[in-house]
C-alpha cells in the first residue's frame, strides 16, 4: 500500500529546509508532533513551573519521576480540572488574523495507596508507595489560518505542474492530490509538440488558469495524547528513593486543512481544497527513577524515561472543488463549471518511536518556610524512528535526522509557605527541536500558583502562560534559485490555562 503523505513528501522534502511545514504533510511531522515533551501534572506542580525530577510527595510522581511517590506517608487521591485558551496569531502578507480556541479537560487524576513502615520497625526499608494516574501530555485542540485581500506570489496550481513534471498522463490520477488537479481540469497534459503533431501518453502539463489568486486557508486540529501511568516508589532509611513505572499511551488527531484560491478576469473563478487526516493508537514506555538526599535541606532527582513505542493507525481522504466560468475546454471538447475530485479514503499503519529522555534535578528547602526546585532535561528529536509494512519509511526516518536535532529544557519554580498557605511562581524553557534553521521554535512558559493545606484536603490554582512560533508552509513552490515562493504565515502562539487540583489525603 502507499501512503498519501509518501506520495506527497518524495518532491518537497527539499523545501523543508526553507519552511516548517507544508499542507501536505509528511510522517516525519507526525514523529515530532507525538514526542514534544512538556512538563504535566497537578495545579502544585504547574505552579512552579513543572520542576518535578526531585521534589517527591505529589501526586504528579506517578508520571514524572516516580521515585518521589517513596515520600509519601499517607494515602492520597485528587482530580485536576483545567481550562486552556489558545490564542494564534497568524501573520500573511502582512495581515494579521487572530484565532481563539478554548477548551476544558481533566488533564490530571490520580491515586496513591502509601504504605510506609512505623518508626519502630527495624531495617533500611521504609516502606513505599503506589501510583495509578490518568495524565494529558499533549493537547492538539486548535485552530489557526490566514484570509489575504492582496493576490499571492503563485498558485496553488504551480505546485500541481512542478509535482506532476514527467509523470505520463495514464499514471497521474493515482498520485495524490496532484491527480486530483489533473481530474479536475487544474493541469492539462500538453498533448502536441511544438510541430504541431500530437504525444502519445504525455508527461509534461500546463494549465488555461493564469495570473495570481487571492487566497485564504483554515487548519483545525483536535485530539490529546493521554498516558495512564502505574508506578511504585520506595523508601530506603528517608535517604534514598527509588522508583519504577510503566506508561501506557494513547492518541487520538485529527486536521482538516481547507484551502482556496479565488481569480478574477481568468476561466477559474475559485478552487478549494480540503484535507483529512485522522490518526489513533497506543502506545508504552517506561518510567525509572531515584531521589537522593545527602542532607536534609536538598533533593538530588535522577529520571529515565525511555522511548515510547507506538502503533499507530490513520485514516486520509481529500477532495478538490473548483468552479470555472462555463469555460470551453477545446482539447477536450467540454463546458466547464463545476468540476470536483476526491480520493478514496486511505488507510495506514505505522510504528513511531519516539525519544528517550534523561532529566535531572535539585530541590533546596529553605527551613520550613519553602523551597527552590530546578530541572533540566535531554532530548535528541533525530532518534525518533518511523517504521511501516504499508510505505517505505527510508526517506521520513532520513528527514528526522536531518531536521531535527538534540534539544535542552530546564524548569526552575518555588514555593513559599506560611501556615496553611502557599505561594508559588515557576519558569520553564523548551528547546528548539529544529537544526540549521532560521526560527526559533522554543518554547517558553510563565507560571503561578496559590494553595491552601488542611488536615484532609487541600486545594491548588495555577496559571500559566505559554508562548512559541511557528511557521506554516501551505504548499512549497521551489523556484530555479532553490527560494520556496508558496505561500509562508507566521504564526505566533500563546496557550493561557487555569488548573485547580482538589486532593483528599487518608
Amino acid at each position: 500500500m502507499i501512503s498519501v503523505k509518501k506520495i506527497f513528501i518524495t518532491l518537497v522534502v527539499g523545501g523543508l529546509a526553507m519552511s516548517d511545514a507544508f499542507s501536505q504533510s509528511g510522517y516525519f511531522e507526525d514523529a515530532l508532533r507525538f514526542s514534544q515533551f512538556r512538563s504535566t501534572g497537578s495545579a502544585r506542580i504547574t505552579g512552579i513551573g513543572g520542576a518535578q525530577m526531585s521534589l517527591g510527595g505529589d501526586i504528579s510522581n506517578v508520571h514524572g519521576n516516580p521515585a518521589g511517590l517513596g515520600f509519601f506517608r499517607q494515602s492520597e487521591f485528587s482530580i485536576s480540572p483545567s481550562f486552556t485558551n489558545w490564542l494564534s496569531e497568524s501573520n500573511y502578507l502582512g495581515q494579521i488574523q487572530e484565532d481563539r480556541t478554548g477548551n476544558f479537560s481533566v488533564p490530571n487524576l490520580g491515586l496513591v495507596i502509601s504504605k510506609p513502615k512505623g518508626p519502630l520497625q527495624p531495617g533500611k526499608f521504609r516502606g513505599g508507595s503506589f501510583g495509578i494516574s490518568f495524565n494529558r501530555v499533549a493537547n492538539f485542540n486548535n485552530q489557526f489560518g490566514f484570509f489575504s485581500d492582496i493576490e499571492g506570489n503563485s498558485s496553488i496550481i504551480d505546485f500541481f505542474l512542478q509535482d506532476a513534471s514527467g509523470i505520463p498522463e495514464n499514471q497521474i490520477e493515482s498520485f495524490g492530490l496532484t491527480g486530483l488537479a489533473y481530474q479536475s481540469y487544474l493541469i492539462n497534459p500538453i498533448a502536441f509538440d511544438e510541430a504541431g503533431n500530437p504525444i502519445n501518453n504525455p508527461s509534461q502539463y500546463d494549465s488555461f488558469v493564469l495570473g495570481q489568486p487571492f487566497q485564504d486557508e483554515i487548519v483545525t486540529t483536535e485530539g490529546s495524547a493521554n498516558q495512564t501511568s502505574f508506578s511504585y516508589g520506595a523508601n530506603f532509611d528517608n535517604k534514598l528513593f527509588v522508583g519504577g513505572g510503566i506508561g501506557l499511551t494513547s492518541i487520538n488527531y485529527t486536521s482538516t486543512k481547507t484551502y482556496n484560491e479565488e481569480f478574477f478576469e481568468q476561466p477559474l473563478i475559485n478552487s478549494s481544497l480540503q484535507e483529512n487526516l485522522r490518526i489513533n493508537g497506543f502506545g508504552a514506555n517506561v518510567n525509572l527513577g531515584v531521589i537522593y538526599k545527602p542532607v536534609d535541606q536538598l533533593n538530588l532527582g535522577l529520571n529515565f524515561q525511555s522511548p515510547t513505542w507506538y502503533r499507530l493507525n490513520e485514516e486520509y481522504d481529500a477532495r478538490i472543488v473548483n468552479f470555472f466560468d462555463n469555460f470551453f475546454y477545446e482539447d477536450e471538447g467540454e463546458t466547464l463549471g463545476r468540476e470536483e475530485a476526491s480520493t478514496q479514503i486511505i488507510l495506514g499503519t505505522y510504528n513511531l518511536n519516539t525519544p528517550l529522555r534523561l532529566s535531572g534535578g535539585a530541590t533546596y528547602f529553605i527551613g520550613k518556610n519553602g523551597f527552590i526546585s530546578a530541572d533540566v532535561d535531554f532530548l535528541d528529536y533525530s532518534s525518533s524512528r518511523i517504521n511501516s509494512k504499508d510505505f517505505n519509511p527510508n526517506a521520513d526516518n532520513a528527514e528526522i535526522r536531518a531536521i531535527y536535532g538534540t534539544a535542552i529544557n530546564y524548569r526552575i519554580g518555588g514555593e513559599y509557605r506560611f501556615d496553611i498557605w502557599r505561594v508559588r511562581a515557576g519558569y520553564a524553557f523548551y528547546g528548539d527541536p529544529f537544526v540549521n534553521s532560521n526560527v526559533d521554535r522554543s518554547t517558553q512558559q510563565f507560571n503561578g500558583g496559590l494553595g491552601v493545606r488542611l488536615k484532609k484536603v487541600y486545594v491548588d490554582f495555577a496559571l500559566s502562560g505559554t508562548y512559541f512560533d511557528q511557521v506554516y508552509n501551505s504548499y512549497p513552490v521551489i523556484e530555479s534559485n532553490g527560494i520556496n515562493s508558496g505561500p509562508i504565515t507566521q504564526v505566533k502562539n500563546k496557550m493561557t490555562s487555569g488548573m485547580v487540583t482538589v486532593g483528599f489525603n487518608f
